[in-house]
């Protein structure tokens, strides 16, 4: 089961509202565009989402800067379609010109009227050059250090993490209301 939502800091604290990432969001793109329309001027935003028991991650927003992104466990998420969304090339420390070009491969070896006995070693490690997702966190793990949530609290967080972040942040009320 997933839960998302999105945190607002304004003038008068945080308002909080739900959201189907999957229903407007494909990028992390869309998801920062997203959030800063929940904005109030430039004001944080923060995006939180969580699968039970199984990894949670934060985007923050500040206004047109570049989202920070913290995510648990890089590897659960990336069995998930919230987490494709947030495990960018760049946070998973990866050179986007790394990646096989998958239209320049031969997958089953009959291209061009090659024989398909012809040795898929090439193929093979192309497709499995890619780095392994690593498990544990990836990401900015100081993106709510100035909002009360230090490293090594965020670091520690398992089960109910997004409500013991939307706690220390003073906003637990307003987040489970969009529960």
């Amino acid at each position: 089961m997933y839960f998302a939502a999105l945190l607002a800091r304004t003038e008068d604290g945080w308002e909080a509202s739900d959201t189907e990432l999957l229903d407007n969001v494909e990028t992390l793109s869309d998801l920062a565009d997203l959030a800063r329309e929940a904005a109030a001027e430039d004001d944080t935003v923060l995006v939180l989402i969580e699968q039970e028991d199984a990894w949670f991650g934060v985007v923050r927003i500040d206004g047109e800067e570049d989202p920070r992104i913290y995510v648990s466990d890089a590897a659960a998420a990336a069995r998930s379609s919230y987490g494709e969304i947030l495990l960018t090339d760049e946070l998973l420390g990866r050179d986007p010109a790394d990646d096989p070009d998958l239209d320049a491969l031969d997958l089953d070896g009959t291209e061009d009227g090659e024989d398909e006995e012809e040795d898929d070693d090439v193929t093979a490690e192309a497709v499995g050059s890619g780095e392994a997702v690593p498990h544990g966190p990836v990401g900015d793990p100081q993106v709510l250090d100035d909002l009360g949530v230090s490293v090594k609290e965020l670091k520690a967080l398992s089960e109910d993490a997004l409500t013991a972040i939307a706690e220390a942040l003073g906003a637990s009320e307003v987040l489970e209301t969009v529960r």
